[in-house]
């Protein structure tokens, strides 16, 4: 396999248009870039330069493991930042909780910036709900939440505001015997099936709650409301995107509903350097 350097000076060689221009550039003398140029040509048994003029030119082999070069150079340097990013304390991966609840343009922009930062660190991005979103920070499985905002958290997560707001409003399919009535009051909702979300490690006692369903989803309550099985509290975005005009919203006091959200994450195991990063950029 081709040396670094000797890539280096193929490259150089190519894009300068000159062995001593490359030299120039990569601070080693003329005989040094032609001996890197020659020892790759016999090490692939291709020529790469046409030699026959007073400039070298490249030859169509050339043309095309010049690309290949330039890719492998890359790659190397990614791999090196990489290296130099893990060595200096750099976290291998950052998880990232999220209700469906929450949709920010702030966050897609910071992503984006995270993607453009940080090229070679792994993201992984989970959904979930409620307690489960708790449960998620505090096991260690994620590094932060985006969660619906709560009175009281556990001592060991810290908490902070961020400053988008969403909506949840109740739907239901337009075959629903509800979405015939111009409003809806607390009787009406009584009478029929309540699509309900519960989260996996605290689930509610829906023996005690009359007729409902749920699920730890809003994507499924959706799906479950679209097919008419009840009503639903979900996030008006969701619908908007999602629900490609097969729900309506209800007309009921109380609802819409503003939803306040929060960043979640643990003070024992803190975000590292990027995970920190990451969440700056969502509270400044």
């Amino acid at each position: 396999m081709a040396s670094h350097e000797v890539l280096q000076a193929f490259v150089q060689a190519a894009t300068q248009g000159s062995f001593s221009a490359a030299a120039r550039k990569l601070g080693k003398s003329q005989s040094t870039i032609s001996a890197a140029v020659a020892s790759l040509e016999i090490d692939l048994d291709v020529v790469l330069f046409d030699r026959s003029s007073r400039k070298p030119t490249l030859t169509p082999a050339g043309h095309v493991l010049l690309q290949r070069a330039e890719q492998v150079l890359e790659a190397s340097s990614r791999l090196e930042l990489a290296a130099s990013q893990l060595a200096q304390g750099l976290e291998p991966r950052v998880t990232i909780a999220m209700s469906d609840t929450y949709q920010s343009p702030r966050f897609e922009t910071a992503i984006l910036a995270f993607s453009q930062r940080y090229p070679d660190l792994e993201l992984e991005w989970l959904i979930a709900e409620c307690d489960d979103l708790v449960d998620l920070v505090q096991s260690g499985r994620a590094h932060m939440a985006f969660i619906e905002q709560q009175d009281v958290y556990p001592p060991d997560l810290t908490s902070s505001p961020v400053q988008e707001r969403t909506e949840t409003a109740l739907f239901v399919s337009p075959q629903h015997a509800l979405a015939s009535l111009a409003q809806v009051d607390p009787q009406h909702l009584k009478l029929h099936r309540e699509l309900r979300l519960a989260s996996i490690v605290k689930p509610y006692d829906n023996r005690a709650a009359g007729r409902v369903w749920s699920a730890a989803s809003y994507l499924m309550l959706m799906e479950m409301a679209q097919l008419s099985f009840g009503w639903a509290p979900l996030p008006r975005w969701l619908v908007e995107r999602f629900g490609n005009a097969s729900l309506i919203e209800l007309k009921a006091r109380g609802w819409p509903r503003s939803v306040a959200m929060d960043a979640l994450w643990s003070r024992q195991r803190p975000p590292g350097p990027a995970g920190s990063w990451l969440l700056g950029q969502m509270l400044d």
